[in-house]
């Protein structure tokens, strides 16, 4: 997204800023997310150092629940002309996205809302999320948003500490959500500073500890795995199994040596139960239980995984734009639905299906497509790569076309992480050099233009 000159709602001094006023899901999938994060329209002042969030009108519009909500901040006191005018434009752009057969009747009829936040609200209701669920949700959203607006680490330690009992497993799927979205849209500063967050929670809550050591044993599991290598036998695996120092090595173990543990891994482990005596007879035998145990519950994760990855599958195959539907189900493709489409793909080539194969290698594709890196990407570690200035030249002159403020705007957050994080002093050199030439590069573009 291009930055926009605002003034500093504190001192009103020009500055640079991330407006969005229209959140399209259909347009764009990440919308909601980065909606409901409450980091969207988040200014910093370079002059005063005001931060916080901006205030400004926003559309909302997601098709497939038939949504479409707007909202102005009374404080900016909009005019009601100007604010049927600037929501008229906003609603505009989101209806001209829409094929024509899916504009429908709630196009005609936004729903105004008095607050932001019961604008969030609406958002949730319509994934079936109740008041209680929108309101624990929203107490873990304040804090994470007061916590990014928080510099000073005491303050942010002393609010950790006041509010330990909201930190559980929904915050941290929160916080996930909230870095891949700062990280799909090149938000650079936004990732940092949650990935302050997230180490200021590991370290200092009890329930951070916790995702620690399930971290670490994890860790340790498959560093175990890996050292045996090509010499990991059933009798070294079982060895392993026996040997782990608590339940959660055990159980991530199990989790990653799964394909493993088969008829012929049961029977060592039945032969040294035999051949034991005493407690440690028990303990083994009770080790087997826990065992088999173990490998139902990942059987039926597995199963359950694939199960929803046929039903994605299906619902994409029905979709009127199998392109959209793709975009929309981004975080559930994975490699068991990759499975599912190559299993379907196997039986419709067995069947002789023509029409199903094709619309299969159609969405293997187009996954590929999303999948591939924009080429400003590619542009920019081409540079890096790059040996010497005259070579950098010539990549220049060839990709005049991917010198955009987006590019600009990748390149500087570059700059600033490899400076902030303190790497090797050549690379920062390096990044610094291809910034002077990229920028002398286009000046001379725009001068030779006019």
């Amino acid at each position: 997204m291009a930055q926009t000159q605002i003034n500093c709602p504190n001192c009103k001094q020009p500055i640079m800023a991330d407006v969005q006023q229209l959140f399209d899901v259909a347009e764009d999938p990440s919308a909601k997310p980065k909606l409901l994060s409450g980091m969207a329209n988040f200014v910093q002042c370079q002059v005063c150092g005001y931060q916080g969030a901006l205030a400004t009108p926003i559309v909302y519009h997601d098709p497939d629940k038939e949504l479409l909500l707007t909202y102005v901040p009374p404080e900016i006191g909009l005019p009601h002309d100007e604010q049927e005018r600037l929501l008229g434009s906003l609603i505009n752009q989101a209806v001209n996205h829409l094929p024509a057969e899916k504009r429908k009747a709630y196009l005609f009829t936004p729903q105004a809302n008095l607050s932001m936040q019961s604008l969030v609200e609406r958002v949730l209701e319509a994934d079936g999320i109740t008041k209680e669920m929108i309101n624990a949700q929203q107490e873990k959203l304040d804090l994470l948003q007061r916590l990014s607006t928080t510099s000073d680490e005491d303050s942010r330690l002393k609010m950790v500490k006041e509010n330990e009992n909201l930190v559980d497993a929904d915050l941290f799927n929160i916080l996930t959500r909230l870095l891949e979205t700062a990280a799909a849209t090149g938000d650079q500063e936004s990732a940092r500073q949650l990935e302050e967050i997230q180490s200021l929670l590991l370290e200092n809550t009890e329930f951070g500890r916790q995702v620690q050591q399930q971290s670490e044993e994890v860790q340790a599991a498959v560093v175990s795995l890996q050292e045996a290598g090509q010499e990991l036998t059933r009798e070294k695996l079982v060895d392993l199994m026996i040997q782990a120092p608590n339940e959660i090595r055990l159980s991530a173990l199990v989790s990653l040596a799964r394909p493993g543990m088969d008829y012929q891994f049961y029977q060592i482990l039945s032969q040294r139960i035999d051949e034991a005596s005493g407690t440690e007879q028990e303990r083994l035998s009770a080790l087997r239980e826990q065992l088999l145990e173990l490998s139902e519950q990942i059987d039926a994760q597995i199963e359950l995984r694939a199960k929803q990855a046929r039903q994605l599958l299906d619902q994409i195959l029905q979709a009127e734009d199998m392109d959209q539907a793709i975009q929309q189900s981004a975080p559930q493709i994975d490699e068991f639905f990759m499975q599912a489409v190559q299993e379907s793909l196997d039986v419709a080539r067995k069947n002789g299906d023509l029409e199903a194969s094709a619309k299969l290698n159609q969405i293997e594709e187009l996954i590929r497509q999303a999948s591939a890196q924009p080429p400003e990407i590619e542009f920019l570690e081409g540079l890096l790569e790059a040996k010497d200035e005259a070579t950098r030249q010539e990549l220049l002159e060839t990709n005049r076309e991917k010198i955009t403020p987006e590019f600009f705007q990748m390149l500087s957050g570059l700059m600033t992480q490899v400076v902030d994080s303190g790497q090797d002093p050549e690379l920062v050199e390096k990044v610094k050099t291809i910034n002077r030439q990229v920028l002398r590069f286009s000046m001379q573009s725009n001068l030779q233009g006019d």
